[in-house]
């Protein structure tokens, strides 16, 4: 074969096909991030399981020493585990913890109409309102952009989650709401890989076969081929598997919240 010559050599290389460098989902969530803060002063992290561990570790690197703004929803009804474990994320990352809670008179009025597990007779929408989408609503109030762990493979309503969006189910027209999902593309492996390697605390319900973590009377352990949202509103269909905090994954048309 008779060697090529520079003009040859010089050819090929215009058409050779460009290296890219991809980059890895922790790389994709940090840069996002960094644009959420870097966009909105009036912004926080929504704070409930192994996924929201991961982003205030990864929040902790991008603001450094500045506090990282975390809210969590108590609904009242979750497990004793869950209230221990968002005491030791506290102190490990010595973040300021807003717990939100539920109006005790509308949680006060629903158990005496219709007791304490109405929701596994009529669904899980009505008590979900009360003890999660109005302390939300109010939180959001004072927010202009939300940061949430969701993942596009945790479930059929998080398919086509992007890693930002308009919150079309909080916003308002004269207050929009954006919300960051940076764990989009993560896959659960990505997220515990990341914990290991990280050494962060997590819930110690893990450890006993329970995957995605909510109220306790709505979460259960699930099996080794089940999918990890089977745990959660068992009773109820796939496609409902939202509690309202994610509204716009289900809702068709979009419904808005407020005026």
């Amino acid at each position: 074969m008779a060697p090529s010559t520079p003009k040859v050599a010089a050819a090929a290389a215009r058409h050779a096909p460009v290296a890219t460098i991809e980059r890895s989902p922790e790389q994709r969530a940090l840069e996002v991030l960094r644009g959420a803060f870097a966009r909105f002063e009036r912004v926080a992290i929504s704070f409930s399981g192994a996924e929201d561990v991961v982003l205030i570790d990864l929040a902790a690197r991008v603001l450094g020493d500045e506090d990282v703004p975390v809210f969590s929803l108590d609904t009242g009804r979750l497990h004793a585990q869950t209230y221990r474990f968002l005491e030791t994320v506290r102190g490990h990352f010595a973040v300021d913890l807003d717990v939100l809670a539920p109006d005790a008179e509308e949680v006060a009025r629903l158990v005496r109409a219709k007791g304490l597990f109405s929701f596994y007779e009529d669904g899980h929408g009505e008590c979900c309102a009360i003890r999660k989408i109005q302390p939300l609503r109010r939180k959001l109030a004072h927010l202009d952009a939300w940061i949430t762990g969701q993942r596009s493979d945790q479930s059929a309503t998080r398919a086509d989650l992007p890693v930002e969006q308009k919150d079309l189910a909080f916003s308002t027209a004269s207050h929009p709401i954006t919300k960051f999902n940076p764990l989009s593309g993560w896959t659960g492996s990505d997220v515990w890989a990341y914990i290991r390697r990280r050494q962060l605390p997590y819930n110690s319900l893990h450890d006993q076969g329970f995957v995605s973590i909510g109220c306790e009377p709505c979460t259960r352990p699930i099996g080794p081929h089940q999918h990890e949202r089977d745990g959660r509103w068992w009773w109820e269909n796939a496609t409902d598997k939202e509690c309202g905090l994610h509204a716009q994954n289900v809702s068709r048309p979009v419904r808005f919240v407020g005026s």
